[in-house]
């Protein structure tokens, strides 16, 4: 007896995750902004290093998982997450903190967009032929760089860092270590603004985020992404001149 073909999730099963994120980030936008912000951070700060002192070990737990749920539904309130870690657990460990939260919120986003509408989009391609399948072969020749350019150029959504590698079918270990990697400089800066955070919530200001764009901030960044364009100039040169 020949063996049954194998079986395929209903494509409506396949997209389920991808609509649940969409979904939840879309209701999120409008219910959410007024309660994952500074001011929220402000209110409730007393309680939560009284928390921090007594139960350190549960707190970093809870913000990582809801870091984690923050970039995994596109919520907003991810800066402000971001900018928390630095306030509760400092420098170092805010930043390590960050950086795994926001890693595995990517990571989910990645996954949940491979499964139905980037397994599709990327087997068309696949199977296109002329520009499209052109464009697709030339990002797989410089997909590290590619997906670094992505986290380090700050004018790139993150939620969109997350999505679109998925939806062109890019190896999920690239994905993974350009996305911990490149994530790490602005987790810095982040996390080293919620470090003074106390100090500005004295003064009854809020946090300057423009800080960001400050020259000593911006020009590594900018320096990074250089770096990370390198290889693509490169082959582009090398391709030129090429028999």
């Amino acid at each position: 007896m020949a063996d049954a073909p194998p079986r395929t999730r209903h494509p409506i099963l396949r997209h389920a995750p991808l609509a649940l994120i969409l979904v939840v980030a879309a209701l999120g936008a409008f219910t959410l902004r007024d309660y994952l912000s500074f001011e929220t951070l402000r209110e409730n700060r007393a309680a939560l290093l009284a928390y921090r002192d007594a139960h350190y070990g549960v707190l970093a737990a809870a913000f990582v998982a809801l870091y984690v749920v923050i970039v995994a539904f596109s919520l907003p309130g991810a800066a402000v997450a971001s900018v928390t870690g630095g306030f509760l657990f400092g420098l170092w460990l805010g930043t390590a903190f960050n950086v795994i939260a926001a890693s595995l919120g990517a990571f989910a986003i990645f996954w949940a967009a491979r499964a139905g509408l980037g397994r599709m989009l990327a087997a068309r391609m696949d199977a296109s032929d002329g520009a499209l399948k052109r464009i697709k072969r030339g990002l797989h020749e410089n997909e590290i760089s590619v997906l670094f350019l992505m986290r380090l150029v700050p004018v790139v959504p993150f939620f969109v860092a997350n999505l679109l590698p998925a939806l062109v079918g890019v190896k999920f270990r690239n994905f993974a270590l350009t996305t911990v990697l490149g994530i790490i400089p602005g987790a810095l800066v982040f996390t080293w603004i919620g470090v003074g955070l106390g100090e500005v919530f004295d003064r009854g200001e809020r946090p300057d985020l423009s800080l960001l764009w400050e020259p000593q901030v911006i020009g590594p960044l900018l320096g990074l992404s250089a770096l990370a364009a390198l290889p693509i100039v490169i082959r582009a040169v090398r391709g030129r001149k090429g028999p």
